[in-house]
């Protein structure tokens, strides 16, 4: 049995809902890892109905709990929905605005977002949501900021996939801010699952594009992230790619949806968590070794990403002494 204190994922799911995704909740949630000596999730799948009939009809659930389970949930997860245009279940909606309002954090796999959005808890906000969907999106919910080109957004309370296989990167990144880097990378070595995938969504839309040399970052992500501590910069970037700056900047945009500062800022705190999480407790040898350059580098970084400083991240996530 979980422990009360145990971080509680509820995902709601109803007929039609996409079994992949509900195994990926499942999978990443749901299922004990002893391996990992920290406090694993409570996972709980919950409906409107007492029986689904899941996605093309191939089986059915029966015996999950209720919408009330939601009421409980510090994550809900919403899953995507056959045709997104059909107004959702108004008690599905009624949970999620309840949700929201006591602070939970809010996820939709693929076109979940709708759900969320037809709840009203995404205007203002920056999400995502499958390519094929994305002007219907738009056009549905002008009041959002929606990013077609990105596996996911994590835009602090709320966090949005895009297809259902980018269920798999959302899950891991939770993980991620839930328990730590070191984590993360356990539980996508257990999946054989990169813990970051090169490439957005705009890869796969259907629209003809110029046959064009090879332009993936994949091996110049590889390189960067063996040489964080040589104060590589955007222009050590470019000049390794053998492309401009503002070339480089294109590519990362499209492939990776940021810029190539912010992912080689994020890299280095990844790295400067993952050395915390090991025990290492000298911020001036964990700047150095992650390319931050200096412990004030380091507390700013932390604190941006994950709003601890880091003593209360030591505290939280590093081994006891």
């Amino acid at each position: 049995m979980a422990k009360e204190s145990s971080h509680r994922v509820v995902m709601i799911v109803s007929a039609g809902s996409n079994p992949f995704e509900m195994g990926v909740a499942t999978e990443l949630f749901g299922l004990r890892r002893p391996e990992i000596p920290v406090d694993w999730y409570d996972f709980t799948l919950c409906s409107p109905t007492p029986t689904v009939r899941m996605h093309a009809g191939f089986f059915q659930l029966s015996g999950v709990a209720g919408l009330t389970a939601v009421d409980h949930a510090d994550t809900v997860i919403v899953p995507n929905r056959p045709d997104p245009l059909e107004e959702p279940d108004p008690d599905v909606l009624a949970a999620i605005r309840r949700a929201d309002a006591r602070g939970a954090r809010l996820v939709s796999f693929c076109t979940g977002t709708f759900t969320l959005a037809a709840a009203g808890v995404l205007d203002g906000r920056r999400v995502t949501t499958h390519w094929r969907w994305a002007e219907a999106f738009t056009a549905r919910h002008p009041h959002v900021d929606l990013d077609p080109d990105v596996l996911f957004v994590d835009d602090g309370r709320v966090i949005t996939a895009a297809g259902s296989a980018a269920a798999l990167d959302t899950a891991l990144h939770l993980i991620r801010a839930d328990h730590g880097a070191e984590t993360a990378a356990a539980v996508s070595r257990r999946l054989v699952h990169p813990a970051h995938r090169d490439g957005g969504q705009r890869q796969f839309v259907e629209h003809p594009v110029p046959e064009t040399a090879d332009t993936s970052l994949g091996p110049l992500l590889d390189w960067a992230t063996g040489h964080l501590a040589d104060g590589l910069d955007v222009t050590a970037l470019a000049a390794r790619a053998a492309v401009s700056p503002a070339t480089l900047h294109r590519r990362f945009r499209a492939q990776l949806g940021t810029t190539p500062l912010a992912w080689l800022t994020e890299q280095r705190v990844t790295l400067a968590r993952r050395l915390m999480e090991r025990g290492e407790d000298r911020l001036d040898v964990i700047a150095r070794a992650s390319g931050l350059g200096t412990a004030t580098s380091l507390r700013t970084q932390l604190r941006r990403r994950t709003g601890l400083t880091p003593t209360e991240y030591r505290r939280r996530f590093a081994p006891a002494r």
